[in-house]
């Protein structure tokens, strides 16, 4: 199985992803959302993937974060939700919105989606509550874009992620104002 996919990307569509890995250029479906958070083309980036075998293809779905990938395997373990009409989910609501439907029993929520029927909608709502009752799931803050956009620029400028993450965690934790990327890349770049 594929966890993630770590490389350069090399196209972007608004379904479609292409991710260079030392050569090697992966196809990968995503979500609206996912897309919405991509780096510019030719940036390092990293997505968490799932990788699906049919009868007819073998697919390979792609997320931004965690969330979004875990809400993802939720829906497609359930019977008549296959991978397009989740990330089709995806696409028009975040991780947290499904979440929420799911723990209100907002069946309208989730049927007022192209391709989601009532059926589909309340065997969702039936199949994950127990689910969605004991996860928290929040939607990216302000705070972690501005960690991701700085991890990736200096991703791009040769560092390893591991490294970096630890260097802008440090100071993002340590700031007493709100810090804008280019602050952060200076102050790692000075260490």
């Amino acid at each position: 199985m594929i966890a993630y996919l770590e490389g350069k990307l090399a196209h972007k569509e608004t379904h479609l992803a292409i991710i260079d890995v030392n050569g090697v250029g992966y196809s990968v479906r995503i979500s609206l959302n996912t897309y919405e958070k991509l780096p510019p083309l030719e940036s390092n980036v990293t997505l968490h993937t799932v990788f699906q075998v049919r009868e007819d293809a073998h697919i390979l779905y792609g997320f931004f974060d965690l969330n979004e990938k875990n809400v993802f395997e939720w829906l497609i373990s359930i019977s008549g939700v296959g991978g397009n009409t989740a990330i089709t989910l995806l696409s028009w609501l975040t991780p947290s919105e499904i979440v929420s439907a799911i723990r209100k029993n907002d069946v309208q929520t989730l049927k007022n989606i192209k391709g989601i029927g009532l059926k589909t909608a309340e065997r969702i709502i039936v199949e994950l509550r127990d689910k969605a009752g004991k996860v928290d799931i929040k939607d990216e803050t302000p705070q972690t874009k501005l960690r991701e956009e700085a991890v990736q620029a200096l991703m791009i400028l040769g560092l390893p992620r591991a490294l970096v993450e630890k260097q802008v965690d440090a100071i993002i934790s340590a700031s007493t104002q709100e810090l804008k990327v280019e602050e952060i890349i200076k102050k790692v770049l000075k260490k």
